[in-house]
């Protein structure tokens, strides 16, 4: 089991990047702002260590660690102070600290007085905090980060739930928002772990060879088929098919796509011969569907085959908590790939992430933090490297929302003459992504 570390810090900011850098180091660890928060993270949780900031909003560090011994909570407890000097040293020992350590904080001075403070707690092997690289947080699953979040932790206890069953999931949410993750950790957490995730953007499928991508087809069977091909269905047998934007499908398509849910059985296309197929379906749409079915776009029928549990994905700026973390986890990602060695974000920086709303969600922040880490010429990430588009944030009066699906395109033009035809920022206006907005432009025919 993974060691565990409490930190009791009231600078959320630096709060975050500790534990960020802890988890990086092989750590489990979670955060509270004040001693009652604290208090209740002791007594509902497992610890192993506190690492404790000296000035508390409701106390201090040396008050937490008396009510630890009071309530006979034996564990290792490092106070951190921004006021280091022999007297509150010297006091926090006294009262039973294990040690203590000035800020700013060195992190291999502070690695190297945990591992101490652990090997001298007999119930804790030492040796499993020192596993650089192992990924022991379970909010880290192949290569995403969950959130912290209340939007996040609900999302993920949905995910949790309907994962065993073989239910049909439609995921519901903007573009960027992590939709194709979460099929995934759907896929993982199923009965059909072991079998293959096959994904599918149907947006970008012709209506023409959708059949053939879906069904797969034989040698001759129309012009251009000069081999074989195993349609998706077959593919994805005995696993997860996951079709991304399930609303683009031709209203033909979603015949066929119905047929084969309700039977279980494909034909390729010129075959003559069905072929049996076990596969739990995944759909994603950033569209309303029940819009879409009263317009006549969207099968009614397929939709209620479709969605036997919906999961609503929230937006990045519902979820402010998440913002800080995810930037670092893309920074400890851009880090890897671009082999560079930045520790984090100024402080300017911080604030531009957090007040900026994200119009592309995760996928917008991910290609922000990528490009600043490639330009950042320090040790920290600064407001200069976010780029202009961070900055540039419409004002409120500027704001126009798509809230009302039946005057849409009155909205798409508002939008675009406030900003003269400049998609980008239309976008933004609309609170939606420059994808979204090309797709909305097609539907309405808006020529520019």
């Amino acid at each position: 089991m993974a060691v565990s570390i409490l930190i009791v810090e009231d600078d959320i900011t630096f709060g975050v990047m500790l534990k960020t850098w802890l988890c990086k180091k092989g750590f489990a660890a979670d955060t509270a702002s004040n001693i009652a928060r604290a208090r209740k993270s002791l007594e509902s949780g497992h610890f192993n260590l506190v690492l404790s900031d000296l000035r508390l909003p409701d106390g201090d560090g040396i008050h937490l660690l008396k009510w630890m011994n009071e309530h006979s909570l034996e564990l290792p407890l490092i106070i951190m102070t921004g006021y280091a000097d022999i007297q509150t040293a010297v006091e926090a020992i006294k009262s039973g600290a294990k040690d203590y350590i000035s800020k700013p904080v060195n992190p291999d001075e502070l690695l190297k007085k945990i591992n101490e403070a652990l090997s001298d707690n007999d119930s804790i092997p030492p040796k499993q905090s020192v596993n650089k690289g192992e990924q022991i947080n379970n909010k880290v699953q192949d290569n995403f980060l969950e959130g912290e979040s209340d939007a996040a932790k609900q999302l993920f206890g949905y995910v949790r739930l309907v994962a065993p069953t073989n239910m049909s999931v439609l995921i519901n949410g903007a573009s960027g928002t992590g939709k194709e993750y979460v099929a995934h950790r759907i896929h993982q957490l199923s009965k059909r772990a072991d079998k293959p995730f096959i994904a599918i953007d149907c947006g970008s499928i012709p209506k023409e060879l959708a059949a053939s991508e879906f069904f797969g087809h034989i040698k001759g069977s129309f012009t251009g088929a000069l081999t074989d091909k195993t349609g998706a269905f077959v593919a994805a047998n005995g696993g997860t098919i996951f079709l991304d934007e399930i609303g683009n499908l031709s209203y033909e398509v979603q015949i066929q796509l119905l047929r084969a849910l309700q039977e279980r059985r494909v034909r390729p296309v010129g075959s003559t011969q069905e072929m049996n197929v076990d596969i739990r379906l995944i759909s994603a749409t950033n569209e309303n569907l029940e819009v879409a079915i009263e317009k006549g776009t969207f099968r009614e029928d397929l939709y209620h085959r479709i969605n036997e549990f919906t999961l609503k994905m929230p937006c990045l700026k519902d979820r402010k908590e998440d913002i800080l973390l995810f930037a670092n986890f893309f920074l400890d990602q851009a880090n890897k790939e671009l082999d560079k060695h930045l520790i984090g974000f100024d402080a300017k920086a911080v604030a531009a992430l957090q007040e900026y709303h994200w119009p592309g969600n995760l996928r917008q922040m991910r290609n922000v933090v990528k490009r600043a880490t490639l330009l950042a010429q320090q040790n920290f990430i600064s407001i200069n490297e976010l780029g202009n588009e961070i900055l540039e944030t419409p004002t409120q009066t500027m704001s126009i929302s798509l809230h009302n699906e039946e005057r849409e395109k009155e909205q798409i033009l508002e939008a675009l003459r406030h900003t003269n035809n400049n998609k980008s920022k239309a976008a933004m206006l609309l609170g939606i992504d420059r994808k979204t907005l090309y797709n909305k432009l097609k539907l309405y025919q808006i020529d520019l």
